[in-house]
Order: structure tokens, then C-alpha cells, then sequence
């Protein structure tokens, strides 16, 4: 006897994520994947916050083990990921110890997942990479300081867009057994549907996008916020006025900016240049 849809939701799954392999795994458990997966759809289509998305999204993954997920929008120059007060590019509920340990040393700047990310379209488990040669000790030391907080295992999902730039998920769990298949593929579906409906909160409610700034632009913007004018600022770099007043218009426009000064507050605001 045929089996009768589970409420529309394979059709509605498969022509949202048609590009993501078949899942093998039993029945039962497929259903009940499903069932879960389809729940979580169902109340991110009433929320219009990505603070609110986030927390069904916490919850969804609390399914698989997963007390903590991450995630973060990157630039294709960003060398880090630092999350600003109010920024829904940058959403973690890692434990607050680890979070403070892990921007005070700085290791947002040497992630391994973020680096695998960089280079990667599928998801990742965290142990491939700490066991891969090409993993330094450096980049280890962050999965080793991670485990001492309780973020023992995990995977990453790279989500990549438009013009270099890209955003990772990151799922954790506190204890060393790897993932399943059928978890990866689920948390995989739901941080691909997460990413795209926080990139819709950010269309629709006006959220400022980080412009993306050339290496010449942002020294020429960062010297104008600690005061110089387009001439010391020739004399600092080694260029002409003319070129620096070209880099300085290019980053008026690209910011939306009536001046140089608000482009700078603009610049410092969203972290592109720091004093």
C-alpha cells in the first residue's frame, strides 16, 4: 500500500533544495527527520526577525545533539569573523568563555573551518580538517582550545554567493563521535534555508550590506578618519591627490555617502577599517 505525502512536505523539500543528494537512510527515520525538518519550515515562514529564525534554528539543531551553532557573512577580503553589536551577519550562542577566549586571541583570523570554507562548496567535519597535513598546529590549537569549552565535534556549512563573497554555519556538539550522514544532510538543508531567508530580512528591512572595499580604498579611507587631508594622504601612500580623491569618491559611492567624513564613520561602523 502506497504510503500517503507527509502533509505536502517532500514536494515542498524537493523543489526548495533540489540540488541536494538523496538521502539513504530507513523509512522510520527519514520520517521523522522530515517531520522535524518540516516543523522548522513551517515556523520560520512566520517569523520576520533573523534574531527569531536564529533560535528556531538553535532549536532545530538541539535534534541532532547541536547546543551550538554559529553563523557568519564574509567578504571576500575579510580576513576574520567579528560579530558587531546588532549585526545579523554574525549570529553564534557559542559559551560566552569561548567566545571572549577566541576574538581575544584573535583566532578568528586563523579558523581552519573559515579557510576550508574559502575553498569549498560541500560540508565539512571538523575532524577532517584537524586531521588533514595541510592543517597547521596553529589552526589545530583552535579545534583543541574549542574541545576545552565543550565544543568537542562539528561540521561547517559553506554557503557561497555572488561576487567572492560567502557565509559559513557552524553546528558543535559537546561530545567525539562523528555526525551521521542523514543529521549533516538535514542541518545542511536548514543553514541553507536559514542563510536565505536572513539575505531576504536584509533586502526587505534596508540592512546596510558591507560594501566591498579595494586594499587602496580602505587606506585611503582609514587615513581620512584620523584626520588627513587628500594631500598628507598622497604623501603617506606615495600617490597623487588625484588618485587619492578618486579612491575617496569611489568609496563615497560605494558607502551611499555625502562625505568623506561619513563615509569614514560608515567604514569604522561596519568594521572594514579599524584606528
Amino acid at each position: 500500500m502506497e504510503r500517503p505525502p507527509l502533509r505536502g512536505l517532500s514536494a515542498r523539500v524537493s523543489s526548495q533544495f533540489s540540488l541536494v543528494p538523496a538521502m539513504h537512510f530507513p523509512e522510520a527515520a527519514r520520517e521523522a527527520f522530515a517531520l522535524e525538518f518540516g516543523r522548522f519550515l513551517d515556523q520560520t515562514d512566520r517569523v520576520a526577525k533573523s534574531e527569531h529564525l536564529f533560535d528556531l534554528l538553535s532549536d532545530f539543531a538541539l535534534n541532532f545533539d547541536c547546543p551550538w551553532i554559529a553563523y557568519g557573512s564574509i567578504a571576500p577580503d575579510q580576513k576574520g569573523l567579528r560579530p558587531a553589536r546588532g549585526d545579523p551577519a554574525v549570529m553564534l550562542n557559542y559559551p560566552p568563555e569561548w567566545q571572549e577566549r577566541y576574538f581575544e586571541m584573535g583566532y578568528d583570523r586563523i579558523d581552519p573551518t573559515i579557510k576550508r570554507s574559502r575553498r569549498r562548496a560541500e560540508v565539512f567535519r571538523w575532524s577532517d580538517v584537524y586531521n588533514d597535513e595541510s592543517t597547521t598546529e596553529d589552526e589545530r590549537r583552535v579545534f583543541d582550545e574549542a574541545a576545552t569549552f565543550g565544543l568537542r565535534s562539528g561540521i561547517s556549512v559553506p554557503l557561497h554567493g555572488p561576487d567572492g563573497r560567502f557565509a559559513i554555519m557552524n553546528f558543535a556538539q559537546a561530545w567525539d563521535g562523528e555526525f551521521q550522514n542523514r543529521a549533516i544532510t538535514y542541518l545542511q538543508l536548514a543553514a541553507l534555508h536559514f542563510h536565505l531567508r536572513v539575505g531576504k530580512f536584509a533586502q526587505s528591512s534596508g540592512i546596510e550590506q558591507t560594501p566591498n572595499l579595494s586594499p587602496r580604498e580602505k587606506e585611503c579611507i582609514l587615513w581620512t578618519a584620523k584626520g588627513k587631508s587628500s594631500w598628507e594622504i598622497g604623501m603617506i601612500l606615495g600617490i597623487s591627490v588625484d588618485t587619492v580623491n578618486f579612491h575617496i569618491k569611489n568609496v563615497k559611492r560605494k558607502m551611499d555617502a555625502a562625505s568623506r567624513t561619513t563615509a569614514a564613520l560608515k567604514a569604522l561602523k561596519l568594521g572594514i577599517i579599524e584606528l
